[in-house]
């Protein structure tokens, strides 16, 4: 008998910002987000904590990795709003950490608001901050000014 996979999210191309590197990595954002709740769901305590507390690491380190490349990206193209997607993604880092060390030390922590907040947390972060530069990357290419960049039609 196979376990049922229930997701949480699924990846749509309405969440696509028009970079493939980009939407590579928020598909993998989604899916390390739906492993986290699937963690979630395990009526035996010690698997869930054990699971949710792997894959909180791991969601943690790609974040960190992603967040490096979208800034990179965005240095490349002298993104005009660069200094507050970087201060987006130090708020969000600081809230992983600070959930994470919360789950580790017992304190008050419900795992399944925490997906949830990442959820919604990575969501609107792609369908306002990321599109906003993914368009500014994309005009730049229409100009023919797309620094190697593969983006846009």
């Amino acid at each position: 008998m196979s376990k049922e996979v229930v997701t949480l999210v699924e990846w749509d191309d309405k969440y696509s910002v028009g970079i493939p590197l980009i939407d590579e990595h928020h598909k993998t954002l989604i899916r390390l987000t739906n492993e986290l709740y699937q963690g979630c769901l395990s009526r035996d305590n010690t698997v869930r904590n054990i699971s949710f507390n792997n894959t909180i690491r791991g969601v943690l380190d790609y974040v960190k990795y992603h967040f490096s490349t979208e800034e990179r990206i965005m240095e490349i193209v002298n993104y005009p709003h660069l200094a507050e997607h970087k201060k987006e993604h130090e708020d969000f880092i600081i809230t992983m950490v600070e959930n994470a060390k919360n789950f580790q030390e017992k304190k008050k922590f419900v795992p399944n608001n925490f997906v949830r907040f990442l959820k919604d947390w990575v969501l609107s972060h792609i369908a306002i901050a990321d599109t906003d530069y993914a368009k500014y990357i994309i005009e730049l290419k229409r100009q023919g000014k797309g620094l190697g960049i593969n983006a846009g039609p």
